[in-house]
């Protein structure tokens, strides 16, 4: 592991505070770049996890995916875990945490839209940062790729019909075009760029030259998640500010969801007794978010303001630090495997 990885919490910390610290002293900045968007994506943020994904891309061997065919628990447990499990956990903890223990602290129209909130996160599992966990838990970059792409075309016909019956909202404007073009910037554009690359520097079977490619690149990917670390944190740094106790009490059930999935799939692949490489991953998918889409419906049904945008984006605040928590647990305890 290069500098980059082996201290890779110390630099989030470090890109958190920065990305605070730039929101405050510089917000006109940052509001000229929130501002950069199609159909509700952030360009820039979109620009800056492509940089982080195509480094993984590029490692991807098509000749290896159709194995995967021959290893399909992976496939059931993420399924699993991602439609079954995590919408239901998640409408459940926003009950108990904002109906009853919380009850005294915000008042009933707030507690709902907190609930939707957490609730639109529950039923839009991640889609492009899992590369980045992937590739920090020694996960199978082919199999990944499987992993995330079963999820996205479920997710495409899922997510309206679950949101709506947790929401008990009979119309869910689902905004397609966020969905579909996340969907395009962060998995196939890259995949597509990855393998062309491959293609071109191994024709003839160099992978001296893939390899020096792939070890160049590695930093960057690193350096992308940093970036928009930075970027996000720098966005929300206002509403950090001002709503601290919000945020606290939001993150508080959010934490509890995510490490309980994170757990509930660990168990389920040593069940199954599936390989690290593929368990990984498989884990990481259900625990981590797809927050560009939870927002942007957030934001559709309730407002910009709302309690619901709020819930989601403290589903953004949580995720980098929390799932590098996992990454940590995952390479140190042997929970599930060795490499």
């Amino acid at each position: 592991m290069g500098i980059f990885e082996r201290y890779l919490s110390l630099w989030v910390a470090l890109a958190i505070t920065a990305g605070v610290v730039l929101g405050i002293y510089l917000p006109g900045i940052f509001t000229a770049i929130a501002s950069m968007e199609v159909a509700r994506v952030n360009l820039p943020v979109a620009v800056l996890i492509w940089v982080m994904i195509y480094p993984m891309m590029v490692q991807i061997d098509f000749s290896a995916v159709k194995a995967v065919r021959h290893k399909p628990q992976g496939l059931l447990l993420t399924c699993v875990i991602n439609w079954l499990i995590k919408p239901f956990t998640m409408a459940l903890l926003g009950w108990l945490f904002f109906r009853v223990l919380f009850a005294d602290l915000v008042n009933p129209q707030t507690a709902s839209e907190y609930i939707a909130g957490m609730i639109l996160l529950g039923v839009a599992p991640c889609t492009a940062m899992v590369f980045v966990w992937s590739q920090l838990t020694n996960g199978d970059p082919n199999y990944t790729l499987v992993q995330v792409s079963v999820n996205d075309l479920i997710m495409i016909g899922a997510f309206a019909p679950i949101a709506a019956f947790l929401l008990g909202v009979s119309d869910i404007a689902v905004p397609w075009e966020t969905l579909m073009l996340s969907v395009v910037l962060y998995v196939v554009l890259p995949l597509v760029a990855g393998v062309l690359t491959r293609k071109l520097l191994d024709a003839e079977h160099h992978h001296e030259r893939l390899g020096n490619l792939i070890a160049t690149l590695k930093p960057w990917s690193v350096t992308g998640l940093l970036a928009t670390v930075v970027l996000l944190f720098a966005f929300q740094a206002n509403t950090i500010i001002s709503q601290p106790l919000a945020i606290v009490l939001i993150a508080i059930p959010l934490l509890i969801q995510t490490y309980l999935i994170f757990f509930l799939g660990c168990a389920g692949s040593r069940m199954l007794v599936l390989p690290k490489a593929i368990a990984a991953p498989a884990c990481m998918i259900g625990t981590s978010n797809f927050f560009e889409l939870a927002v942007a419906v957030a934001i559709s049904l309730f407002g910009l303001e709302s309690g619901a945008a709020l819930a989601t984006v403290v589903g953004v605040l949580v995720e980098v630090p929390v799932m590098l928590s996992l990454v940590w647990l995952i390479n140190n305890t042997g929970m599930l495997g060795k490499s």
